[in-house]
């Protein structure tokens, strides 16, 4: 399965593709913000895993943009972020994000987060 990796930080795409390797996953493209990602952005990508805050396109802003898109409606997207308030993870679900991991997170809860994600797709 071939991840979108996304985040302005390349520092933190580094750990979130080093955290997916040791999952077992192989296949990433790296992108440093939603236009990046958009872009970059093709039917090969089964995940997009993306920041929350980044400069010119944020990952609220691509998920909105992404799911206007007929190839990205259905694609499982999971939301990095800090920000704890319920209002906001609401309105970032209600954009059309799958679901959200907060930072700092263990390869084990991103593996829960993916795995729950994928499981609610299926059904």
């Amino acid at each position: 399965m071939k991840f979108l990796v996304v985040d302005d930080s390349t520092t933190m795409r580094r750990i979130m593709i080093h955290a997916l390797q040791r999952l077992g996953y192989s296949e990433f493209v790296e992108a440093s913000d939603g236009h990046e990602a958009l872009a970059k952005f093709d039917s090969s990508v089964k995940f997009i895993i993306t920041d929350w805050k980044m400069p010119i396109m944020s990952g609220t802003e691509m998920v909105h943009a992404l799911r206007q898109r007929d190839d990205g409606r259905t694609v499982p997207v999971l939301l990095v972020t800090s920000r704890v308030a319920s209002d906001n993870i609401i309105s970032v679900l209600e954009l059309g994000a799958s679901n959200y991991i907060m930072k700092p997170f263990t390869p084990h809860v991103l593996k829960e987060k993916i795995e729950s994600v994928l499981i609610s797709t299926v059904v």
